[in-house]
Formats: structure tokens, sequence, C-alpha cells
């Protein structure tokens, strides 16, 4: 009964990217040719395609732990709020300078700051009224 079960899911597993392949081909065709000029491609092209978009974004690695806190979060994430959480408020701060200081305004904002557009000052010569 197991053996049946294991060949079921194989089966399944196997129809299923099948499938997506396709799906990935048609997409394609119908799309990229129209909109970009590019290049019609085969069935197996699309299977490559999804093997390569499988590995560029979401991996082979462990998600997270099956079930309890955080099954769904990254590993990294988790623990820096582990981190962050035994941090004391004056460690909190120097760590958020010392992020700040090394990402520059293009970095992530740890906490609000006036838009350019708020801050902006007059033009030397000009009144404001």
């Amino acid at each position: 009964m197991r053996k049946f079960w294991i060949l079921k899911v194989m089966m399944i597993g196997i129809v299923a990217v099948l499938f997506f392949s396709l799906a990935v081909m048609l997409l394609w065709n119908w799309l990229i040719p129209a909109l970009f000029s590019g290049p019609v491609i085969t069935f197996w092209q699309a299977l490559g395609l999804l093997i390569l978009s499988k590995i560029l974004f979401s991996g082979f690695g462990r998600k997270g732990h099956p079930g309890g806190y955080g099954a769904r979060q990254p590993f990294w994430r988790r623990k820096f709020e582990e981190k962050w959480e035994k941090m004391s408020p004056e460690e909190r701060e120097k760590f958020k300078a010392r992020f700040k200081h090394r990402c520059g305004s293009w970095g992530w904002k740890l906490e609000e700051e006036p838009s350019p557009l708020q801050e902006q000052k007059p033009a030397a010569g000009t009144q404001s009224s």
C-alpha cells in the first residue's frame, strides 16, 4: 500500500512539473515575442527556465523548521529578532547608528526621517510669506 502511495505522489509531481513547463512555454511564446520581439522557446527550454527560476529565486536550502514559531520565516531573520530582543535600549541605538552609517541614505530606514520635500529651505535672496 505504501509503495502505491509513493508512486502516486511521484506521478502527481511529474505531471505538475510537465504542466507548469507547458504553461511557461505557452505564456512565454504568447507574451515575449509580441512585447519584446524575443525568441519563441520549446517545451524543454521552458522546463529549463522553470528549473533555473527555482534555483535563482528559492534555492534548495531549508526554509525554517516545520511547525512552531517562525516556520515560514528565514533562519537569519529569526536569529536577528532573538538577538534584538536581548539588546538593551542603548545597544539598539548604537546598532541603529552603525547600520545607518554603513548603509547611508539608500539603506533601509530604521526610524522615520522627514522627507527632503518637507525640509526645503527658501533660496537665498527670497522671502517667504
